[in-house]
């Protein structure tokens, strides 16, 4: 037991994060902040070395034995990696602008729900049988005691069920995210975490055990519940950029934590994450822990269609006029409904809206109704608006489908090229090398070293230019701007060419329609329908791919969302190809 008193009279400086004067003492003779557990370089100095037999000698040991504890590194459990990568994850967001509020409350109390239901803490006998650490931003210890419940401006029930001990067995007073080894425990010769074999084999049921890509997915459920103005397909798009870790998030882990053998499969990702598979990992989790309601998305939140509809149109450079269109899709679709909208995991049928996904899809079926998309009508109205164009000059312009898909066709084949290069560019290797073994480890690092001496070299040769920096977050992709003759942008002009007056309304010209897909498949299949590009127009089929290629999703992932918002909007033709089939189905029996 530390000498707190006795620590403050001889060191009377403030901490320099928490500003509090409350020193103890590591084993090593370093002054620590008993508030907030910030470690100092500065150590306790000794006034009477003559007092002390052999000082100088007990000093090189204790130096030596530091050395050696810190090649062994300290005691440390897997949760413990997940939840210093959800931490960094969570920083990083932070730094995106997302609100303090994720982290600190959010994500905060989804995580000790999740130890709690996976009895990894919080519970009475826990599977790591210790104390473990929950990511706090200066909360007090007393607060951590309490239940995991969600704290918002939403009122809602606690996590905890009747008869579940909610009480932690105990917070080390250690800093975040792990604790010094203990004479008691040593650390795994197949690993470098105590339980790395035991996690990597570990295969109970009920239990939603914890990986990389699922960080991705807790992020999610809380930008969710704050209803950010992040998108799933924005969150991945950051962690393809490199402002939120991901890939070799490990390297981030401290010095003391060795990360080897049965580690490496756990930590180490060697695959970009993909729209569906988060998509699916979120649902599971949120089931998994049990969540309430989500706050409503209502018509002024960011995530409603009618807003993220207005956000797409503008980064693919389509006529704002668009929009009303879009609205009124939306209305009779009933998909900007807040009970539609809104994620419920304790509902019978969990499942939440693809948010971006759906709004691209509305978008998709406003150009077919407009355009109808068959490589025949787009163009002949092209001609058309071509011809208004040139003789009226001064006028405002009217929307050409077919210079539009010219500017919009260059854009994307550019920016497919950067994103190309740049993943085949990208250097999985991390900065900090990856070993089987504690043998192996000078070998590791010797090996990294001669990579990086190698890589060096040939960048020298093949292209003096330094390396491009990182690029700058950003929610659209593309930027349009009035007066640029080489990327000509749309946003202001008129339908007026393919909208035609009826009564004191605008109705299409078009009046065909053909659908995305003719029957679906039954219940227990697995997709709701295929999609085979051939089958298709050109048009759609460059829609699909400029919208698929936005998002990062596959094609038929699009494709599906397209059908489903037309199944709503077209039900009588649904309903009459149903009432047919069940006829001829009838007419086989004898």
């Amino acid at each position: 037991m530390v000498n707190v008193c006795k620590c403050q009279k001889e060191f009377k400086e403030r901490c320099t994060q928490c500003a509090a004067v409350s020193w103890g003492l590591t084993d090593e003779g370093k002054y620590y902040c008993t508030s907030c557990h910030n470690v100092t370089e500065r150590s306790k100095e000794v006034i009477n070395t003559g007092a002390i037999p052999n000082t100088k000698i007990q000093a090189i040991n204790r130096g030596l034995k530091r050395k050696r504890k810190l090649e062994r590194g300290w005691d440390w459990y897997v949760c413990e990696g997940f939840q210093h990568i959800l931490y960094q994850q969570a920083e990083a967001l932070k730094t995106l602008g997302v609100g303090p509020e994720l982290k600190n409350e959010v994500l905060h109390n989804f995580w000790k729900r999740y130890l709690q239901k996976s009895k990894q803490a919080y519970c009475k006998n826990p599977v790591c049988r210790r104390k473990v650490t929950v990511l706090e931003d200066n909360q007090s210890h007393s607060d951590w005691d309490s239940e995991p419940e969600l704290l918002s401006d939403f009122s809602c029930p606690s996590f905890v069920e009747s008869g579940t001990e909610s009480q932690p067995d105990g917070l080390a007073q250690k800093p975040f995210p792990i604790s010094k080894a203990s004479q008691s425990e040593t650390a795994s010769i197949c690993s470098g975490s105590l339980d790395g074999v035991e996690y990597s084999l570990r295969k109970e049921k009920g239990i939603v055990k914890m990986t990389v890509p699922r960080t991705l997915a807790f992020c999610y459920l809380s930008l969710l519940w704050q209803r950010e103005t992040v998108t799933l397909s924005d969150l991945l798009r950051f962690v393809e950029e490199g402002h939120i870790p991901y890939i070799n998030a490990f390297q981030h882990f401290p010095e003391e934590m060795k990360l080897y053998g049965r580690d490496k499969g756990i930590f180490a990702i060697e695959s970009w994450p993909t729209y569906e598979d988060i998509y699916k990992k979120m649902i599971e989790i949120a089931k998994f822990l049990d969540l309430p309601r989500f706050p409503d998305i209502t018509e002024d939140c960011y995530l409603h269609p009618n807003i993220l509809c207005m956000k797409y149109l503008m980064e693919v450079n389509l006529p704002d006029e668009m929009n009303d269109l879009t609205c009124q899709v939306v209305k009779m679709t009933g998909v900007g409904e807040v009970d539609f909208l809104t994620f419920d995991p304790i509902a019978k049928m969990a499942k939440t809206v693809k948010y971006d996904v759906q709004a691209v899809a509305v978008i998709v079926v406003v150009l077919k109704l407009l355009f109808l998309l068959d490589d025949n009508l787009e163009w002949s109205l092209s001609n058309t608006a071509e011809k208004y164009n040139e003789n009226n000059k001064e006028d405002k312009p009217w929307f050409d489908f077919r210079k539009w898909y010219q500017v919009m066709k260059k854009s994307i084949d550019e920016k497919k090229q950067e994103w190309e290069e740049a993943r085949a560019k990208y250097l999985w290797k991390s900065e900090k090398p990856l070993y089987h073994s504690s043998i192996d480890r000078a070998v590791a690092f010797k090996r990294r070293e001669m990579v990086v001496d190698l890589q060096k070299q040939f960048s020298t040769l093949v292209d003096s230019t330094p390396a491009v920096g990182r690029k700058k977050p950003s929610s659209f992709q593309f930027n349009w701007a009035e007066g640029d003759a080489a990327r000509t942008c749309f946003h202001g002009h008129s339908l007026q060419g393919i909208l035609k007056n009826k009564g004191q309304s605008l109705t299409t010209k078009n009046s065909l329609y053909w659908l995305s897909t003719q029957k679906f498949c039954r219940s227990y299949c697995k997709h709701v329908t295929t999609y085979e590009e051939s089958n298709f127009s050109l048009s759609y089929q460059f829609i699909i791919n400029l919208f698929a290629f936005l998002l990062r999703i596959k094609t038929s992932f699009l494709h599906e969302e397209v059908s489903l918002i037309e199944k709503r909007l077209f039900k009588t033709k649904y309903s009459k190809t149903k009432k047919k089939s069940s006829r001829s189905r009838k007419g086989r029996k004898y």
